[in-house]
């Protein structure tokens, strides 16, 4: 199958199984699940979604087992969206080509219904667990549960050093502390929850976490990229916003050409990270040469 056909089947799955999310009875906050439904099924990727279920199935065939924790990242991502595009944070307008949650309902609205989706994250997880039987499987789940709370926690730190430092100068050491738990960490705990569920061996979890970390860096720096040179119609965005707001990138600090080489770099050893998998793997290198040459 193609690259590109495989990646639609993955996002057309899992937006099928986000539809069986999505809460649609009469209720008092009936506006509040509206607008988690308008940013969950807005679109996107589904990149991380995507490398659970894709790792997983380098070891494993039957997808059903980790669907749960793929559906509560991607309710984790957009989450950390609606929040991201809030006036405090990056105060955007657009995203995925249509206004922003907070400009489509209200700022109040859109913070609960970021903190909404945490919260279901989590409550999508705990379902699982409790009715997990098997108790080698059930261990194998709760070491994941525990490694998804440590992420989350790691991408929230992330967004508060790239606040922090916007407009201020900063060290290569810190750059990439920001990005790898601001970006990397939750790209990591994909690729991570898809072997661990699958009971891959530990010296495959740590290869496939190298290649996790490696791609979580350079998807951050294909978006600083993105940022300064974009389509803005391709990117469904405005492009310049973090020059604009004086934010530390890999583009204002390595500059243009210098981040592209990086980024070059970066997916060349992420892929060199995997090559033993062979054909298993082929999916997840081509997931890290899209990231390389994306346009949204």
């Amino acid at each position: 199958m193609e690259f590109k056909e495989q990646l639609k089947m993955y996002q057309s799955k899992i937006n099928s199984e986000l539809e069986k999310h999505l809460r649609k009875t009469k209720c008092p906050e009936e506006i509040l699940n509206r607008s988690m439904e308008y940013s969950l099924m807005a679109g996107g990727k589904r990149l991380r979604p995507i490398l659970v279920i894709a790792t997983y199935e380098i070891f494993k065939n039957d997808i059903k087992k980790v669907m749960p924790y793929a559906m509560a990242i991607e309710m984790i991502h957009n989450f950390s969206l609606i929040h991201d595009d809030l006036p405090a944070i990056d105060n955007d307008d657009f995203r995925h080509g249509i206004i922003t949650n907070h400009k489509k309902f209200n700022e109040a609205t859109a913070i609960l219904a970021g903190d909404s989706l945490l919260n279901q994250a989590y409550m999508v997880i705990s379902d699982d667990l409790v009715n997990t039987l098997d108790n080698l499987e059930l261990k194998k789940k709760i070491l994941v549960f525990k490694e998804f709370a440590q992420a989350v926690d790691r991408m929230i730190a992330g967004e508060f050093v790239d606040t922090e430092f916007e407009g201020k100068p900063i060290s290569e050491e810190f750059l990439e502390y920001m990005h790898s738990n601001k970006t990397g960490a939750l790209i990591k705990l994909c690729v991570r929850m898809g072997a661990i569920l699958a009971f891959a061996k530990e010296n495959d979890i740590q290869k496939l976490s190298n290649y996790a970390e490696k791609i979580g860096l350079a998807f951050q720096i294909k978006d600083d990229i993105l940022s300064e040179e974009g389509n803005e119609e391709i990117l469904g965005k405005p492009v310049g916003n973090d020059k604009e707001l004086n934010k530390c990138t890999y583009v204002s600090k390595y500059g243009l050409q210098g981040a592209k080489e990086k980024l070059d770099k970066i997916i060349k050893e992420s892929i060199e990270e995997i090559s033993e998998y062979g054909e298993k793997a082929k999916f997840l290198k081509e997931i890290a040469l899209y990231i390389q040459t994306r346009e949204k």
